[in-house]
C-alpha cells in the first residue's frame, strides 16, 4: 500500500538499500541493527532533554503566574537550541590548581550512565537494544555510577565550595539510592523476573494488574527517591545557591558545564521512565482486558489506544516529567538534615518492612502472585 503512494525512485532506493543490506554478513547486519537502535534511542533522548527545559519554564512559568520563553522562535519553541549554543560558545575556564584529567572525566562519568542504561530499557514489547536477562540489576548499578561523577568534579576542581557540595550531594545520592535499591527488590519479587520486558509483561491485562496498587508504599518511596537521586528541588541542597553558591559544579563553565545540566535531565527522564515500566506497566494500555474495546485494538492509527505501544510509555514519562516540574514550582527546599532523615530513618525501613509483607502475600497468594501453586 505504502509502495504504491511513493514515487518510483524512492522505492527503488529502499530496494537497493534492502538488497545490500542483505548481502552483508550475520555480524554486520546485527552490528548496524544495533547502531541504528542506539542512535534512535539516544538522539531520541537528548531532544527529550532539550525540550524539557522549555516545558519546565513554560510550566513553572504557568503555576507563577509567568510568561516564559516565548522569544526565540514561535512559542519560545527556539528557546532550547539558543541554549545549546550559548552552552558551546562559552569559554571553558579550568582552575590552575584543579586536576585537569578528573575535571573533564566528571561529567561524562555523570553522563555516560544516564544513556547507558537505555540500552536495556524496552520501548514496546519488540523494540530494546539489548535483550538482557539480568536488566534490572544492570540499571541499579548504571544508576550508582553517577555518584562517581559527582564526587570526582567537587574534588578535582580544588575548591572547598565545590567540595563540601560534592560531599552533601553523595551523601544524599547514597541514602536514597538504598531506597531505590530495596523498592526493585519488590518489583523482582513481585514480576520473579530480572528481565525488564518480562516485568512489564508481568502487568498485562489492564491497569488493575500494575504493580501501582499492591506495591503502592515502593512507589512513593521509589519515585522519591528518584527526585532526590537527580538533586531536584525539594531536594537540591547540593546546589543551594544561598548556602554554597552552586554545589559541585560551581567551577564548571561553557561545554562542561552543559554536560552536567544535560545529565541532570537525562536522568529525570530516566526515573521517569523506570518509574513508568515497574509500576505503571511500561507501553501497556490501561484498557488492556476490556473486551468492548478488543477490536479497536486492530485499527492501524489507534489502535495503540487498546493494544499498548511506545505511545503510552510516552505518556506516563511524560506524566512523570511534569510531576518533577510541578515540585520544583510547589515546595521549599527542605533542610538537609530532614533529607537525610527522611532517607535512613523512613524509606529503609518502609521497603524493608513492606518486602516481608510481599512475602506474606506470595504465601497467601495474593495480588501479583494470586493463581500461583506450592
Amino acid at each position: 500500500m505504502m509502495a504504491d503512494l511513493m514515487p518510483q525512485f524512492i522505492v527503488d532506493i529502499w530496494e537497493w538499500i534492502l538488497a545490500l543490506f542483505f548481502s552483508l554478513p550475520p555480524l554486520v547486519q546485527y552490528l548496524t541493527i544495533v547502531t541504528w537502535k542506539i542512535l534512535f534511542v539516544t538522539i531520541g533522548v537528548i531532544l527529550i532533554v532539550a525540550f524539557s527545559t522549555y516545558f519546565e519554564r513554560k510550566v513553572i512559568g504557568s503555576m507563577q503566574g509567568r510568561i516564559g520563553p516565548n522569544r526565540v522562535g514561535p512559542l519560545g519553541l527556539g528557546q532550547p537550541f539558543a541554549d545549546v549554543i550559548k552552552l558551546l560558545i562559552k569559554e571553558v575556564v579550568v582552575p590552575s590548581q584543579s586536576n585537569k584529567f578528573l575535571f573533564v572525566i566528571a561529567p561524562l562519568l555523570t553522563l555516560i550512565p544516564a544513556l547507558a542504561a537505555w540500552a536495556v530499557i524496552p520501548l514496546n514489547d519488540w523494540y530494546v537494544i539489548a535483550d538482557i536477562d539480568a536488566g534490572l540489576l544492570y540499571v541499579l548499578a548504571l544508576t550508582s555510577i553517577g555518584v562517581y561523577g559527582v564526587i570526582l568534579a567537587g574534588w578535582a576542581t580544588n575548591s572547598k565550595y565545590a567540595f563540601l557540595g560534592a560531599m552533601r550531594s553523595a551523601a544524599q545520592i547514597v541514602a536514597y539510592e538504598i531506597a531505590m535499591g530495596f523498592a526493585l527488590v519488590g518489583i523482582l519479587m513481585a514480576a520473579g523476573s530480572l528481565n525488564i520486558g518480562d516485568i512489564v509483561r508481568a502487568q498485562a491485562g489492564g491497569f488493575t494488574n500494575w504493580f501501582l496498587l499492591p506495591l503502592l508504599p515502593l512507589f512513593l518511596v521509589y519515585w522519591i527517591s528518584g527526585v532526590a537521586e537527580t538533586n531536584r528541588a525539594p531536594f537540591d541542597v547540593a546546589e543551594g545557591e544561598s548556602e554554597i553558591v552552586a554545589g559541585f559544579h560551581v567551577e564548571y563553565s561553557g561545554v562542561a558545564f552543559a554536560v552536567f545540566f544535560l545529565a541532570e535531565y537525562a536522568n529525570m527522564v530516566l526515573i521517569s521512565t523506570l518509574t513508568a515500566i515497574f509500576f505503571l506497566g511500561g507501553w501497556a494500555s490501561p484498557f488492556e482486558g476490556l473486551a468492548f474495546l478488543a477490536p479497536f485494538g486492530e485499527l492501524p492509527v489507534i489502535g495503540w489506544i487498546v493494544s499498548g505501544g511506545f505511545p503510552w510509555l510516552f505518556i506516563k514519562m511524560a506524566f512523570f516529567m511534569y510531576t518533577f516540574f510541578w515540585l520544583r514550582a510547589t515546595f521549599p527546599r527542605y533542610r538537609y538534615d530532614q533529607i537525610m532523615r527522611l532517607g535512613w530513618k523512613v524509606f529503609i525501613p518502609v521497603t524493608i518492612v513492606w518486602i516481608v509483607v510481599e512475602g506474606v502475600f506470595a504465601w497467601f497468594e495474593i495480588g501479583p502472585w494470586a493463581g500461583l501453586t506450592g
